[in-house]
């Protein structure tokens, strides 16, 4: 049930804001007794959220000339589920595709977003995110976040998924470095500081918010609350086939900014398309990236045998796995694959991968069959070699795999992302009750919904969360500016 939110303006005051050390931020203002301060701190924009998209839309309001931003997390650290970003950001007509000799189109990425997502996204705010996506790259090589290695994930028939020169998870390179841009520019982020409510004034516009140690007041505000995957009981309100699974998100994904949303008369778009990953190493809920299949690894059963298209769109292989022995598959590839990200460094550091010197020792290890092991790794290395047709229809990021070391994780279907929520246009203005915009309410990132459709492609949240966080940044600057 929605929340009562009560319908006034807010008194706006001054308050006084302790210093936190930990990553130099504030903590929420409160009084020495622990009670909320009465009056409410005035800013320009309020942003309900410290992940990638509200740390995008800080900077870039702030770039348009706001002065007055801050950024309310309620965790006690920056990031959100970006912090867990592995796989890249797929961007089109980018300058490091074009000095790859990568030949992509706007058009092209939008068609197989629109296609890996059968066709239920939305196709104006899908247009405008891919034909945004290589500004949003140039964006953030600016900011001293260059995105030059590149590969290919799912659902993609060219490589577009803009990963760190090193070949790193995506997200421990963004998050630093939007934190570092946000530092550098005095904007405040007052960490440990758990939203509860949007103040509405009577007119129906948003003034502010509420929050478990005081009160906000500002000109707009941009919900950047992040998704759901941490909350149970609201995964199983929408989706009651997926309680019991494990999720790859963060501990603050609660779908707080769904609730607020809904309380002033936002719409909740497909909230039942909840995106369950393939590829979740289930004793830790780590997600393996996307990257190892798309730079050559292939999926196995329990009797060492490719069953699809690993490079297919996330919610067929995820139902594919599930109709395996078992319900899990093993992630197997060769000691260049290994090499070629360094993601997999981190995971055989973590204890989830196992390993042989040969096919015949990993399949010990992971105990299948050996001479069937080896059979698959044969018919696979002939999809390259021999030009062979695989029976699966795999096309794409395939390679011989080469005699020595060899690599497996076992992984299994696990909750990841939400990719119904908030209705937005492209000023990513929060729509009401016939489309109408709620007035000082914007929504960025996983909050939202109508981008994706109901199957997200593997590289499009970190595209989202910065085309999309920026805009908002920049259409709330102009906005209140005049």
């Amino acid at each position: 049930m929605a929340m009562q939110i009560s319908r006034r303006n807010f008194v706006v005051g001054a308050a006084t804001v302790g210093a936190m050390a930990a990553f130099g931020m504030a903590g929420c203002s409160s009084k020495g007794n622990g009670k909320a301060e009465s009056k409410a701190e005035e800013y320009d924009i309020v942003i309900v959220g410290a992940g990638g998209a509200g740390m995008s839309a800080a900077i870039a309001a702030h770039d348009a000339g706001v002065e007055k931003v801050v950024v309310l997390e309620k965790e006690g650290n920056v990031g959100g589920n970006t912090n867990f970003s592995s796989s890249g950001m797929n961007a089109s007509e980018t300058k490091f595709q074009k000095a790859q000799g990568i030949e992509d189109s706007n058009e092209l990425f939008a068609q197989e977003t629109l296609d890996g997502g059968h066709d239920t996204g939305n196709p104006e705010l899908v247009h405008f995110m891919c034909d945004n996506s290589a500004g949003a790259i140039d964006w953030l090589d600016g900011l001293g976040i260059t995105l030059d290695n590149i590969t290919m994930t799912g659902g993609m028939s060219v490589k577009r998924c803009h990963r760190p020169t090193d070949g790193s998870a995506v997200g421990k390179t963004i998050v630093p470095g939007l934190q570092k841009a946000v530092e550098d520019r005095g904007i405040e982020i007052k960490t440990n500081c758990n939203v509860k409510e949007l103040v509405q004034a009577d007119d129906g516009s948003i003034t502010g918010v509420k929050t478990d140690k005081g009160d906000y007041s500002a000109k707009a505000v941009i919900l950047a609350a992040g998704g759901l995957g941490s909350n149970p009981d609201m995964i199983t309100k929408y989706r009651p086939d997926l309680e019991g699974y494990v999720s790859t998100n963060q501990p603050g994904a609660t779908g707080d900014g769904y609730a607020m949303a809904e309380a002033v008369g936002a719409q909740l778009i497909q909230m039942d398309q909840i995106q369950i990953h393939p590829t979740v190493e289930q004793s830790s809920s780590m997600l393996i990236a996307e990257g190892l299949r798309g730079g050559g690894a292939i999926l196995v059963n329990s009797e060492g045998k490719r069953f699809f298209n690993e490079m297919s769109t996330r919610d067929k292989v995820s139902a594919a796995e599930l109709e395996q022995p078992g319900k899990f598959a093993w992630e197997v590839f060769d000691q260049t694959v290994y090499d070629k990200n360094k993601a997999a460094a981190n995971y055989d550091k973590s204890g989830l991968v196992k390993k042989g010197d040969s096919v015949e020792a990993l399949a010990k290890e992971i105990e299948v069959d050996a001479a069937t092991l080896q059979a698959t790794i044969d018919a696979y290395n002939k999809l390259t070699t021999e030009g062979a047709t695989d029976e699966f229809g795999r096309t794409q990021g395939m390679i011989e795999f080469q005699p020595g070391n060899m690599y497996a994780i076992k992984v299994a279907p696990g909750i990841h992302h939400e990719m119904g929520g908030i209705k937005i246009n492209v000023d990513n203005q929060a729509l009401g009750e016939g489309d109408e915009p709620i007035k000082g309410l914007y929504a960025a990132g996983e909050v939202t919904g109508g981008i994706h459709g109901n199957n997200r492609i593997g590289g499009n949240a970190v595209c989202d969360i910065t085309v999309f966080g920026k805009n908002a940044g920049e259409v709330v600057a102009k906005a209140i500016q005049g």
